[in-house]
């Protein structure tokens, strides 16, 4: 029963990364401009008979589902095309920009997940409490302060209170571990603020249904202290919405990572995709919004396997 719940979601897998890759296509493909003339008005005069040329090297003269074949038969073997600009492979540039967005996604969801979880059960615990009327309007508040607002306060706070910190630009983890981590608290804090608090505010509401179930009364009636029945019992099964919402945050993580890049001066993949946007730059822009997106759909699909871990039932 299990190897067939594993083998649904492979096809349903299958199918959204087919889905995507026809979606991203399209719409780069309606992008007003053109990416020829762009190219080639940086360099020379532009000619029709120079378009023509450039148009054609380029596969762009072919019909939509011919270049739609061509381009998705090179991404399965590994091949996501050339920049038109740089005309490097387009996964050397995405394989150097990735690495800074990853990241700043991952110590952001160690964050905002981490910390939700302790958190949210502490508003559980001390419900109607004043510490968690605090809590839960620093939440609240959380939850409407954008990332990119509280990315620019904080840099504008340390500036002027903490000159001798570099808030800006990046620095390999492998070069200078310090400087990388002292450079990463501010993003991280301002992308991981908003799902720290989501994701408080849903384990809160999961514990207290939790600990409104027969099983937690029955625990409560045996002896079991208030600390033993919310931590030992009622967490387990609040973690089972918790999981799912965790995988839906990566993605706007991974979006939030864009703008949160370019007010810290992160050389991400964010910066990448705005840039070759601007550029017109059709093989980079389709490559990175397709990393991007296969891995929030990867994401999504290892919490799935991780949901039917925690509850069984879900295989079945």
């Amino acid at each position: 029963m299990r190897l067939r719940f594993l083998a649904g979601r492979v096809v349903d897998l299958a199918f959204v990364l087919f889905g995507v890759s026809v979606l991203v296509f399209l719409i780069i493909r309606l992008i007003p401009g053109d990416a020829v003339a762009i190219m080639l008005g940086a360099n020379t005069e532009i000619t029709a008979e120079r378009l023509a040329e450039l148009r054609g090297r380029l596969g762009l003269d072919l019909p939509l589902i011919q270049q739609y074949l061509r381009w998705i038969g090179g991404v399965v073997h590994g091949d996501f095309g050339t920049s038109i600009w740089t005309g490097k492979p387009v996964i050397a540039e995405i394989g150097a920009a990735m690495w800074p967005t990853l990241q700043l996604t991952a110590l952001s969801v160690l964050v905002g997940a981490g910390l939700s979880i302790p958190i949210g059960a502490f508003m559980a615990q001390a419900r109607g409490g004043a510490a968690e009327v605090v809590v839960r309007v620093g939440a609240i508040a959380g939850l409407t302060i954008p990332s990119f607002w509280l990315g620019i306060v904080s840099i504008l706070l340390v500036s002027k209170y903490l000159p001798g910190v570099s808030a800006l630009g990046y620095v390999p983890f492998s070069q200078d571990p310090l400087g990388n981590l002292q450079r990463m608290a501010l993003p991280v804090f301002a992308l991981s603020l908003p799902m720290l608090a989501n994701l408080s505010r849903l384990v809160r509401s999961a514990m207290l249904d939790a600990l409104g179930q027969d099983y937690t009364r029955t625990a409560r009636a045996k002896g079991a202290s208030r600390r033993r029945v919310v931590y030992r019992h009622a967490l387990r099964n609040a973690l089972i919405p918790f999981v799912t919402s965790v995988g839906v945050s990566v993605g706007y993580l991974l979006g939030g990572a864009i703008v949160v890049e370019q007010v810290f001066a992160i050389p991400g993949l964010g910066r990448l995709v705005l840039g070759a946007i601007s550029e017109r730059n059709y093989p980079l822009v389709q490559a990175t919004i397709l990393v991007i997106t296969a891995t929030f759909v990867l994401v999504n699909f290892a919490v799935d396997l991780l949901y039917a871990v925690i509850d069984p039932r879900v295989a079945r």
